[in-house]
């Protein structure tokens, strides 16, 4: 798939960033920055900060000491011994932006992860799955990034499709598989190839003839129905098509699911695929689709007790959602707030993008177009907050707007009655 598309299916222009938020606690991170970029620093702050600089220098040389033994470890004989340092892998790579220091070093990591998924077993696996997509997110889009995901994408379908690897090592790859896809393929084949192979492990036969997927795979097929629904986020129009055609209809078996998790995930699958078909103008109508909103109305209203309560509350929420989306078109827009900026999710494709990148900060930004982090001095961010008062102030004005608008409600109930 060429660069250009798939970077113009990334960045959603209807993304909205810059507002900004009222929260106290807000903005503590802004401060830290504009403390150290703060000029006219006296003769003994400026040797301070200079004191300050090497012992940092020294602090990230010891750290990549630290990373560079971890990486040695992985070739180790002893399996707890590799196991420990993708562990350590695994935190570094993500808290932490290491893009320099890992592109030089990426041929020879590729190699060890390689081997850890190869002749490693369960944990391990598992384990070097998740250290490989967190690679692909420091290399980026371009052909480091690239390079990474072809070496190692034949072995982690090799993973995801081996019946005798673990749960959790092939759930690991699944996650991997449509991450690593989502950032680094250029060609369609490696998009379709990757689809495929998902498809075939949350929908098996006995699933797409109507059973329900069995309990014991509900994680995995978790795993594998959300990498599927990213990638189906930048599928071509040509390719969604032929997904509309028939495919889509592997999905509403899995409402039936006895985990609740599989349930709203496919939810939120069937609704992605109306919405898509909204966006290349196809029609879903087809005899199931009637059944299949009578199921979703089930799920959006259903009490059963032998289910936990708040499994019962979550899956109500999100299916009235699903429902009045499927029926009228309407998305319930979610607004997420980060330090002095905010983001709307006003689509299902940018729900599940956001939902897979939420960790990844500089990655996020990247997808949704947000630009830079707004960065403002300590005499906007003091303007920009609100005190405790006026806080006070705002709150019991809505509480008795909201009591006068409800008592308008319940006197027309009882003029009706």
């Amino acid at each position: 798939m060429p660069r250009s598309r798939r970077a113009a299916r990334r960045g959603p222009g209807s993304g909205r960033a810059g507002s900004p938020a009222s929260e106290e606690e807000a903005g503590s991170e802004v401060l830290s920055h504009c403390s150290s970029a703060s000029e006219g620093a006296s003769p003994g702050e400026e040797g301070a900060g200079s004191e300050a600089a090497g012992e940092q220098g020294q602090e990230e040389e010891e750290a990549e000491d630290r990373l560079k033994e971890h990486m040695d470890n992985l070739l180790d004989k002893s399996a707890k011994t590799r196991q420990l340092a993708l562990q350590s892998l695994r935190l570094a790579f993500s808290s932490r932006t290491l893009s320099e220091f890992l592109l030089e070093r990426r041929l020879t990591l590729t190699d060890s992860l390689e081997k850890c998924l190869k002749k490693g077993k369960g944990e391990e696996q598992a384990l070097a799955g998740t250290v490989l997509t967190l690679l692909c997110l420091q290399m980026g889009s371009g052909p480091e990034g690239e390079e990474v995901f072809r070496s190692l994408k034949p072995l982690l379908i090799s993973v995801l499709t081996d019946s005798m690897a673990s749960p959790g090592a092939r759930q690991s790859c699944a996650t991997a598989l449509g991450m690593c896809c989502y950032i680094a393929a250029a060609d369609l084949e490696d998009l379709v190839s990757c689809l495929s192979c998902l498809e075939a492990i949350f929908s098996p036969p006995s699933a797409g003839e109507g059973g329900s997927a069995p309990a014991q795979h509900g994680l995995l097929h978790c795993s594998a129905l959300q990498s599927w629904s990213l990638l189906l986020t930048i599928c071509p129009p040509s390719h969604i098509k032929s997904v509309l055609d028939n495919r889509w209809l592997k999905l509403p078996p899995l409402l039936s699911s006895s985990s609740v998790a599989l349930r709203i995930l496919a939810g939120e699958t069937i609704a992605l695929v109306f919405e898509l078909a909204q966006d290349v103008e196809e029609d879903l109508c087809h005899q199931d689709t009637e059944f299949l909103r009578a199921q979703l109305k089930v799920l959006a209203t259903e009490s059963n007790k032998y289910r936990a309560k708040t499994d019962r509350r979550k899956q109500r929420s999100i299916f009235r959602d699903i429902l009045r989306f499927i029926e009228s078109g309407e998305y319930q827009e979610e607004t997420i707030r980060f330090g002095l900026e905010c983001m709307y999710l006003d689509s299902w494709a940018r729900q599940r993008t956001y939902q897979a990148f939420k960790e990844n900060n500089e990655l996020l930004r990247e997808i949704f177009g947000l630009g830079p982090p707004l960065v403002l001095d300590a005499a906007a961010l003091k303007a920009s907050k609100v005190s405790r008062f006026e806080k006070h102030l705002y709150n019991s004005a809505a509480f008795k707007a909201r009591t006068k608008a409800r008592s308008r409600v319940r006197d027309k109930r009882a003029d009706v009655l």
